[in-house]
Formats: C-alpha cells, sequence, structure tokens
C-alpha cells in the first residue's frame, strides 16, 4: 500500500504522457487538464524528457507537434496540482508558474488539514506574494474559469476567518479506522480493497 501511495505521482505522469503523446491536445489546444494529486516536483525532468524524446524519435514514431514542442503544449494544457512538494515550489519557474496550482485533498489521508496554511507557509518560505497568489488561487481562477470573490468577501476567505467560521464545530482529526481491523501491521492492497468492503457494510 505504501508503494501505491508514494508512486501516485509517477502514476500521474504516466497519465500525462499518454495524454501528451496522444493527439487530443493537439487537437483541441484550448483544452485543460488538471494533473490532481500529482505533485509537481517530477515536471521539469518529464517535459525535458518528452522533448528529448521527440527530437531524436519523431521522424519515425510519427509525432507531429509543429512548431511547438512537447513542453510547450504541456504548457499551454496542463495543470499541476500538489498537496505538499517543497522541489516542485523550487521547481516552479521551471514548470511555469501558471501551472502550479495547490490542493487540500480533505478529507482524504494525504490531506495535511487542518495544519495545512501552516505547512504551507514553511514551503513558501522565501518566495513571492506574487507567485503565492497564482499557486494559491489565481491560477484555478484562471484554469477553472471562477472568481471565488464574486461568492464570497476576500476578507472571509482568509486562514483565520475561515477557522473563525468552523466555530464550534469539532476539526479534531480521527481515525475512521478506530482499531477495528487490529493491531498496527503493513497494509496490503488486499487488506485495504477488504476494509474498503466491511465499510459499506
Amino acid at each position: 500500500m505504501d508503494v501505491m501511495i508514494q508512486m501516485q505521482p509517477m502514476n500521474v505522469s504516466t497519465a500525462a504522457s499518454d495524454l501528451l503523446w496522444s493527439t487530443v491536445p493537439r487537437r483541441y489546444p484550448d483544452l485543460r487538464i488538471a494533473l490532481s494529486e500529482g505533485g509537481t516536483g517530477w515536471v521539469p525532468y518529464f517535459m525535458d524528457r518528452a522533448d528529448k524524446t521527440y527530437d531524436m524519435h519523431h521522424l519515425w514514431t510519427g509525432q507531429d507537434f509543429g512548431d511547438l514542442k512537447p513542453s510547450d503544449v504541456f504548457r499551454r494544457n496542463f495543470l499541476t496540482c500538489f498537496i505538499t512538494d517543497p522541489v516542485g515550489v523550487i521547481l516552479r519557474h521551471e514548470i511555469g508558474i501558471n501551472n502550479i496550482c495547490w490542493e487540500m485533498d480533505y478529507p482524504h489521508s494525504d490531506s495535511n488539514w487542518p495544519t495545512a496554511p501552516e505547512e504551507l507557509s514553511e514551503v513558501f518560505a522565501g518566495v513571492s506574494d506574487e507567485d503565492i497568489n497564482r499557486i494559491t488561487h489565481l491560477n484555478a481562477m484562471d484554469w477553472f474559469s471562477y472568481d471565488p470573490f464574486a461568492v464570497f468577501d476576500r476578507a472571509d476567505c482568509t486562514v483565520g476567518a475561515l477557522r473563525a467560521q468552523a466555530g464550534d464545530h469539532d476539526v479534531s482529526i480521527r481515525s475512521r479506522d478506530t482499531g477495528r481491523h487490529g493491531g498496527a501491521k503493513d497494509v496490503s492492497l488486499q487488506d485495504f480493497v477488504e476494509r474498503a468492503s466491511q465499510s459499506e457494510e
């Protein structure tokens, strides 16, 4: 199970590669593809490798990106998303500052809620306010054509304001497992499937 969780970004990179090399992004240049839960640190190498592959092999593989490189199409069509990715933030300008979006993933176990603001603040140490705003909300607003501030006052969307709105609600972290499945042990994919089916009963 740990391998599957750790390698999620690599699974996403495989899906991104399948999409990039298909003709879909070239036929639909306005198509927006969000790589949710994929992280960002791998993206510079991915784009470099895609360009090198195209340069060396497109004549015999039949790929045709026209005047563009695969990395150009990636930057035009793909939005990368991360929960916590210090390496990706360091490499943000190699990736493309307009192609990165922070995500919460609440209530899944990968989420760093309720301490996300504090953890994100550490990841953003030394990052300009302009880049922070791009990554935390402006890119999502652009990519999804959504303006949350048309619905919510900006002052009501700060960390302090949102926490105050939670008020008396219990927002403590609790395991949904609560020991139903015995003591600690390595959890296999089969264990996970069995637990999920028991939860549905």
